[in-house]
């Protein structure tokens, strides 16, 4: 396991994620049922959701590098515009974008119920094609599966223990803004092994 690699994809995926819908659906979701269930669910949904991302990211890198980097650059770039328009928008932090209505439930159900909404959520997230391109990038999975898996669980734990507190202190819209600028460091980075 490369753990420079596993930093980029912990710190590239957390950065993405905490701002993320997701991030606001563990939040209800834990003022309604018993956060450590939810965090259970939300962990598990997370779990498969990044081995799916890690499998796609593996296939696309047996691409030529050249189509790779173009398609990481693309996609980073991508990622950027739209964490950014998602910030522009979101000058006044809503803890209520994301409601969840869902019966009080216990033990295996509350599971169930975090790991549907956010394993239906997450497909086709910007944390989750983030994930699939630094798999294609730097062609080491485990890394990358390691490091992705472990920002999810924490952004997660966080939403869980301090959500409520955390976005009192940070304005949603910053998290977006510093989203977008990860997105186009690594797009720069991209461009420059592109280029170079």
């Amino acid at each position: 396991m490369d753990l420079v690699v596993a930093a980029v994809a912990l710190g590239t995926v957390f950065v993405v994620e905490l701002p993320d819908k997701t991030f606001i659906a563990t939040l209800v979701l834990s003022t309604r049922l018993r956060p450590v269930l939810v965090w259970v669910g939300v962990a598990l949904a997370f779990t498969v959701q990044t081995a799916v991302a890690v499998g796609l990211g593996t296939a696309v890198s047996l691409l030529p590098t050249t189509a790779v980097r173009g398609l990481a650059l693309l996609l980073f770039l991508g990622g950027a515009v739209l964490l950014f328009r998602e910030g522009r928008s979101r000058h006044v932090a809503s803890q209520e974008d994301f409601e969840v209505r869902a019966t009080p439930a216990t033990g295996l159900r509350a599971v169930g119920v975090s790991f549907l909404v956010l394993f239906a959520a997450e497909w086709g997230d910007l944390s989750q094609l983030l994930t699939l391109t630094l798999v294609a990038r730097y062609d080491d999975p485990l890394s990358v599966f390691a490091g992705a898996l472990t920002a999810l669980l924490a952004v997660s734990g966080l939403a869980v223990l301090v959500g409520r507190a955390l976005l009192r202190v940070v304005p949603l819209h910053t998290l977006h803004y510093a989203g977008a600028a990860v997105c186009l460091l690594l797009a720069g980075l991209t461009a420059y092994e592109l280029l170079g």
